[in-house]
């Protein structure tokens, strides 16, 4: 047995107060209203990384130059509006979603996609991309908003094939993650984004045409071997698979594929369990799990110290074991 490191989550952190929030919330299951929840959420809005993002943001909800805001990576529009809600942000507050309307306003293609190009155009929406802006107005609260309606419906149909007629050389290319960025192979990274942004939508909302894309990733993504990441690839697999870190911008890690794959039911899946015992492997004699990979001195704020034990990683880590253990237990787990 090992150290417990949840203490050292849930103390109060200036430099890290969302790692409290989410530790409050998801490991000890404290429900929204909570009053240590809704402190640790006020905390995040006043000191750390979150607001030195909003400090930066322009008046008219955009970061660096006005447009589409996927370049400069990582502190143009599209990479602060991810970080804001991995990070923790509220999306009630005002600039947060100031920065949202301007994302659907100048990011969303015609077909409902996200886009790296400045002009929104649709042969620009690929999956990881994609799956990152979905999970994050998901995650800020925007879920009955129509405009996300029709990016999570349009996601869930190019993973599909099922409706969707936008399919370009450069971007997605074809039904099954294909993608022009990872040498017209599947891209288990864009992969690994969409699942993950397809969760967040309520269960009870769900349409058929998310319950299959949900069904088709979940497929794709166990149909290899989840620990070694050996999905297609051109010339070597990537070494980023087995670096964690956070927060997270197009890069996945086994970390993150477990994550997804745990939150869409997949928790109790034997051909997770070496993937599983790769975490474990990294937790140190405290309990705790470094950061081994970091978008330090790129973003807005820097986020912890790479190679130092990391409250976000430890955080991250956490949350799936749990989820994996309550899964085996055959217990419900949020």
């Amino acid at each position: 047995m090992k150290p417990d490191p949840l203490p050292w989550l849930l103390e109060p952190d200036e430099a890290n107060p969302g790692v409290r929030h989410f530790g409050l919330r998801d490991l000890l299951g404290r429900p929204l209203n909570d009053p240590e929840v809704i402190a640790a959420r006020a905390a995040v809005m006043r000191s750390g990384p979150v607001p030195a993002i909003l400090d930066a943001q322009y008046p008219e909800g955009y970061w660096v130059k006005p447009g589409g805001g996927y370049s400069p990576k990582y502190r143009s529009t599209l990479w602060s509006v991810l970080f804001l809600a991995q990070l923790g942000a509220t999306g009630r507050d005002a600039r947060v979603r100031q920065a949202i309307e301007y994302v659907l306003a100048h990011s969303q293609a015609e077909t409902g996609a996200f886009s790296c190009y400045v002009d929104a155009r649709p042969s620009g929406a690929i999956h990881c991309l994609w799956g990152n802006v979905v999970r994050a107005l998901l995650d800020l609260g925007y879920w009955g908003d129509e405009r996300l309606g029709r990016a999570v419906d349009s996601l869930a149909r190019s993973i599909t094939g099922d409706g969707y007629e936008w399919y370009r050389k450069g971007g997605v290319q074809a039904p099954g993650f294909v993608c022009s960025a990872n040498y017209g192979l599947p891209c288990a990274w864009g992969a690994v984004r969409a699942l993950w942004a397809l969760n967040r939508v309520p269960a009870a909302e769900r349409t058929p045409a998310v319950e299959a894309a949900i069904e088709t990733s979940t497929d794709f993504l166990l149909s290899y071997d989840v620990a070694r990441a050996d999905y297609p690839h051109k010339e070597h697999i990537s070494s980023s698979w087995l670096k964690f870190g956070y927060p997270l911008g197009y890069v996945t890690d086994v970390l993150l594929n477990l994550e997804a794959l745990v939150e869409a039911g997949c928790g109790d899946d034997p051909r997770l369990d070496e993937a599983i015992e790769l975490v474990l492997s990294k937790q140190d004699e405290q309990g705790r799990w470094k950061m081994e990979y970091s978008y330090n001195g790129k973003m807005w704020a820097d986020v912890e110290v790479k190679g130092q034990p990391s409250k976000w990683v430890t955080l991250r880590a956490m949350r799936v074991l749990r989820r994996v253990r309550g899964n085996r237990d055959g217990q419900k787990v949020g």
